[in-house]
């Protein structure tokens, strides 16, 4: 699932063939309101611009709902209102509040009881039996290794369908953590992090069925737009960067975007929502 963090590229994650999208709080934090990933975008602000993406495509979104917008009693409206917004899923994460990004030191973890608390919060609100509940652990690089297990193995005991160990440090890790836990994993697979960067074969071959790559189209992004705007400053005209434009037509066949056919009661075949797989 590559990451996004707008619907436009969203639907390019669609067209390009990928069964399903992920929405990178990071992302969402970086790219639309310019701030770092420690959690100040309000859950109606991620519900919003996650609902814009879920809405615009075909294929299931995922969510970071980073650690659920507040305590045991806030988590319960967290899922109503992802479920509302169009999500398919979404993963809550067992650090305190403010959190950190995962592959940062000083991370803190809340007990594992309280977020044993979360996920049965979680389940309990579900109205879509097919929305997935997904439990993150940052333990590895607070309390270890075996910790990070024995929290994962808790958080599925309480309800988790799925569980994404955050920042394992080898292969090795990934297949002994797959190896311990019994239900779909998620690999996260962000660059300059803790984690090795191994392929979506390799990682299937590890035990995961899951697989994101959160912030590698936006950094793409960055870097080139980066480069674009140092060289509009200096030539003062955009003319050498025309052929590594999208075109216009481009963009309106990517927005289906068609004023001829753009009349009252067309239909949009994006108007559905499509969830993840039943994993019962």
């Amino acid at each position: 699932m590559p990451g996004v963090p707008n619907a436009a590229l969203a639907r390019q994650v669609e067209r390009a063939g990928f069964s399903a999208v992920y929405i990178s709080g990071a992302g969402l934090a970086n790219a639309t309101a310019g701030v770092p990933d420690v959690g100040l975008l309000t859950l109606s602000e991620v519900a919003q611009l996650a609902g814009y993406i879920a809405k615009a495509i075909t294929i299931p979104a995922l969510v970071d709902a980073d650690t659920g917008f507040g305590g045991v009693e806030s988590v319960g409206r967290t899922i109503y209102e992802l479920e509302r917004a169009g999500l398919a899923g979404c993963h809550i994460e067992d650090q305190e509040f403010p959190k950190r990004c995962g592959h940062l030191a000083g991370k803190r973890l809340i007990p594992k009881t309280e977020m044993t608390e979360k996920i049965k919060a979680a389940v309990q609100a579900r109205r879509d039996s097919d929305f997935l509940i997904m439990a993150r652990t940052d333990a590895r690089a607070v309390e270890g290794f075996d910790e990070a297990v024995q929290r994962a193995q808790t958080y599925v005991d309480a309800g988790a369908d799925a569980v994404f160990p955050e920042a394992l440090q080898t292969a090795e890790e990934f297949r002994a953590f797959a190896r311990e836990v019994g239900v779909p994993l998620l690999a996260n697979m962000t660059e300059f992090g803790k984690s090795p960067l191994l392929s979506l074969n390799e990682l299937g071959g590890l035990g995961y069925r899951m697989v994101i790559f959160p912030m590698s189209a936006f950094r793409v992004a960055m870097k080139t737009t980066g480069e674009f705007f140092r060289a509009l400053k200096k030539e003062g005209i955009q003319t050498a960067w025309l052929d590594r434009m999208q075109t216009r037509k481009e963009l309106y066949e990517l927005l289906e975007y068609d004023p001829a056919v753009n009349w009252p009661g067309y239909e949009n075949k994006y108007a559905t929502r499509r969830v993840f797989p039943p994993h019962r």
